[in-house]
């Protein structure tokens, strides 16, 4: 193969701009979370055009068909042209995305945090002056 038609997978994931940088690249290639044709693959795997790249992005999982190789990371539009997403790819990015957007913010969910400064003193002068059930057993007027 001619050297203009080889480059390494960690170089091409980042041209393609699913990764920010190459030592990313390389990272998430480590661990295990791309892969080529169903075999986990290595940083210095050279794709081939046609080839089925299986990536996770976070918690999506994308699976992307190379069309084309390249050594240098161009313009999105350039990086859109190396890969075709697969429908089903496209379909569960979709839907991951759609569960996140209905899903409930967390902080939603949080009724009362830490009690503000008044809010304390409130439950202080509250606790001070009110009155427990053995408090109340032993001044009852009725019991003498």
């Amino acid at each position: 193969m001619p050297d203009s038609l080889r480059v390494r997978l960690d170089k091409w994931l980042w041209a393609a701009r699913f990764f920010k940088t190459r030592g990313l690249a390389a990272e998430e290639i480590g661990r295990g979370r791309v892969s080529i044709n169903g075999q986990v693959a290595k940083a210095s795997r050279e794709p081939k055009i046609g080839d089925l790249v299986l990536l996770r992005q976070g918690t999506v999982q994308r699976a992307v068909q190379v069309l084309a190789l390249s050594h240098a990371r161009g313009p999105a539009v350039a990086a859109q042209a190396l890969y075709a997403e697969t429908p089903a790819s496209i379909a569960a990015r979709l839907q991951v995305a759609e569960a996140r957007r209905l899903g409930a913010e967390p902080a939603i969910a949080i009724e009362q945090g830490r009690p503000t400064k008044r809010n304390r003193r409130v439950l202080a002068d509250w606790q001070r002056w009110s009155a427990s059930a053995e408090d109340l057993q032993g001044d009852d007027p009725g019991a003498h």
